[in-house]
């Protein structure tokens, strides 16, 4: 862990966190592009590119946000083969609480829904791009970017939160995630509609 990792033509940073080798920046896989405005599905593969409202994937790759942060994925997306390489997947809700874990996160706090832990979202963000002096230290390595999100009216919160999904899913519909933010140390812990896009990373088997 800690070499280049290729995929599709990009080639990413890796860092070891705790036992686990994780993607040191977001996942820019990006078969097909959608309109956050005009599309949204709990059941198809749907990708964006934050603030983009074209098809073009071309087109949405030249765009500064895909550049800086990476593409959004609703849950239908995440779940896709080829997402990540071989050898590699969308990390599940207990590898993120590993991860939470080994940043110093109690075992009692990292079960727990909403704001949990003390420091661990200040470890994880990255130490420049986030809004109101919200950066962060990244001690861990992690390097998260605000890459915001997109939903059926569009795309919110960019520079200011990220969101990154795990492949556990709650119900038919929603699936669990994380949220950072610019003005709170902790890490938000959260039920999400599947419909929504949020960032991802990649976890090696």
């Amino acid at each position: 862990c800690g070499d280049i990792m290729p995929h599709e033509g990009y080639e990413y940073s890796t860092v070891l966190i705790g036992d686990y080798c994780w993607f040191a920046e977001n996942l820019r896989y990006l078969p097909s592009v959608y309109s956050a405005i005009s599309t949204s599905s709990s059941t198809s593969p749907q990708y964006y590119v934050h603030g983009y409202e074209g098809n073009d994937v071309i087109a949405a790759k030249a765009t500064s946000n895909y550049a800086s942060y990476g593409v959004l994925y609703n849950f239908s997306a995440i779940m896709e083969p080829g997402v990540c390489p071989v050898g590699w997947h969308i990390p599940t809700d207990p590898e993120w609480q590993a991860l939470e874990l080994a940043l110093g996160m109690s075992v009692a706090a990292v079960v727990n829904y909403g704001w949990r832990g003390s420091d661990q979202s200040t470890q994880m963000r990255s130490t420049s791009g986030w809004d109101n002096a919200g950066d962060g230290t990244n001690s861990s390595g992690f390097n998260a970017k605000p890459g915001g999100y997109s939903y059926s009216n569009g795309y919110q919160f960019i520079d200011g939160h990220g969101f990154w999904w795990t492949s556990t899913a709650s119900d038919a519909t929603m699936s669990i995630a994380r949220r950072l933010s610019y003005s709170e140390p902790r890490v938000y812990r959260y039920n999400y509609p599947m419909s929504n896009g949020f960032s991802a990373r990649c976890i090696q088997d």
